[in-house]
């Protein structure tokens, strides 16, 4: 009799030690979701500012169209990119990053410009854009180093095998924004 209330017992704690270890797994894979959708609201927050910059741009500076168009084409490409498809996602924006650095080093060919103040507005608010897309991504990275060792660590990864959970890859940096630039002067 004291052999079976014993096994029971084990059996009870072994199925509270599984349910505890998989609803934590659950958890870290839904905080990896949620970062990566605050990714996604600062994106959009961005992509909603560029028309309006791109318009003002357009009044003092109309004949810089290539410039405009790669901001337009990287835009585009983030409207395109498989809501699903981080890695692409990341691309597209990426792409759109370099767009809106050539859009503000163009500003500096035109005083009148830099000195809109509708412009200095849209660079202040996509600048912050930029701080907040920035820290997402370190919360992010951090976010998915958390889950991923969650899944790798004993006993959890026994859970985590049973449960279906896989590891998430973290967003890198591009190679070319890698390279340190040369200061001459």
């Amino acid at each position: 009799m004291i052999g079976w209330i014993i096994a029971i017992a084990v059996v009870v704690i072994l199925v509270l030690i599984y349910f505890g270890l998989y609803n934590s797994l659950v958890k870290y894979r839904n905080r990896v979701e949620e970062t990566w959708a605050q990714i996604d609201v600062q994106l959009k927050r961005r992509f909603d500012l560029i028309p309006n910059l791109i318009e003002t741009v357009k009044g003092y500076a109309s004949h810089e169209k290539e410039t405009l168009a790669q901001v337009v084409e990287a835009r585009n490409m983030m409207t395109q990119a498989p809501a699903d498809g981080r890695s692409e996602q990341m691309e597209a924006d990426n792409m759109l990053t370099g767009a809106l650095k050539s859009v503000f080093a163009l500003a500096e060919s035109y005083p009148d410009l830099k000195a809109n103040t509708s412009f200095i507005e849209l660079q202040h608010e996509l600048a912050t854009t930029e701080n907040k897309v920035a820290y997402s991504r370190q919360l992010y990275n951090t976010t998915v180093m958390t889950y991923n060792t969650k899944i790798e660590s004993v006993p959890s990864n026994i859970v985590a095998k049973m449960g279906g959970f896989t590891k998430r890859d973290m967003l890198a940096t591009p190679e070319e924004e890698k390279v340190v630039p040369k200061v001459q002067f």
